[in-house]
């Protein structure tokens, strides 16, 4: 079974360590959890993900006997999403959050080519290669790791700028940023050379100006086995081979 289950705390009462909050368990692997986080953005939730797929960053082992002991005495992480406002080159605006990384991408064989501005000043005029990405610590471990981005602790008050095979300027590395600061993206000839914008999963075609920025207003729970936090299990990843 590959979902998420939804359980009111005053039908469990002892199931639960939270007053007057629901808790969602999500069964499947990362992506699961993602589309759960997505789905109760805006609810007063805790969410406890039981890892039934493969790597499994953000969830805990399954032990369907220990369940409810593992709830009760796990540690809770708070998150916030990142938000992009996304114009087309129809002109189209589009909003959309992310709790990994918003990432930007080609569209056909033509080198992205992308202008830089962070806090309303321009750092690169022109970056061209497949595309950027802006992750969170959360998410570092991710496509962002999979970049060559640093993998960096969840307290770390950061977010990374990635780019994905750069061509020019050749040796850019990942640019760790505070996590007040906006970033913005202009897609240079964007019709010649289209480019996708990405919060995780969801995709905007043909995206001209992008908008990057934490919304620090919003955060959700996520809990983790007490011997396996968040902190932790970033920690350990660093010393993977």
């Amino acid at each position: 079974m590959i979902g998420y289950i939804h359980w009111q705390e005053e039908n469990h009462s002892k199931l639960f360590k939270s007053n007057n909050k629901q808790l969602v368990i999500t069964l499947g692997g990362d992506g699961m959890m993602l589309k759960a986080l997505h789905e109760f953005i805006n609810d007063d939730v805790d969410v406890y993900g039981i890892n039934l797929g493969s790597i499994g960053f953000l969830l805990n082992e399954y032990d369907i006997n220990k369940l409810l002991h593992k709830i009760e005495t796990a540690t809770i992480t708070k998150l916030s999403p990142l938000e992009m406002q996304v114009r087309s080159i129809d002109g189209q605006i589009s909003t959309a959050m992310a709790f990994n990384e918003i990432s930007l991408l080609r569209r056909t064989s033509q080198t992205a080519k992308i202008s830089i501005n962070i806090n309303g000043k321009v750092r690169l005029s022109e970056m061209s290669g497949d595309g950027i990405m802006v992750a969170t610590p959360a998410g570092s471990t991710a496509y962002n790791a999979a970049a060559h981005g640093p993998i960096v602790p969840l307290n770390s008050n950061i977010l990374l700028l990635t780019p994905i095979n750069p061509f020019r300027p050749r040796r850019l590395n990942s640019i760790l940023l505070s996590r007040h600061s906006i970033i913005s993206f202009t897609i240079l000839d964007a019709s010649k050379r289209p480019v996708n914008a990405f919060a995780d999963s969801y995709e905007i075609h043909n995206v001209e100006f992008v908008k990057v920025y934490e919304r620090s207003d919003i955060k959700i729970s996520i809990l983790f086995d007490q011997d396996l936090s968040l902190d932790e299990r970033i920690l350990k990843e660093q010393f993977m081979t």
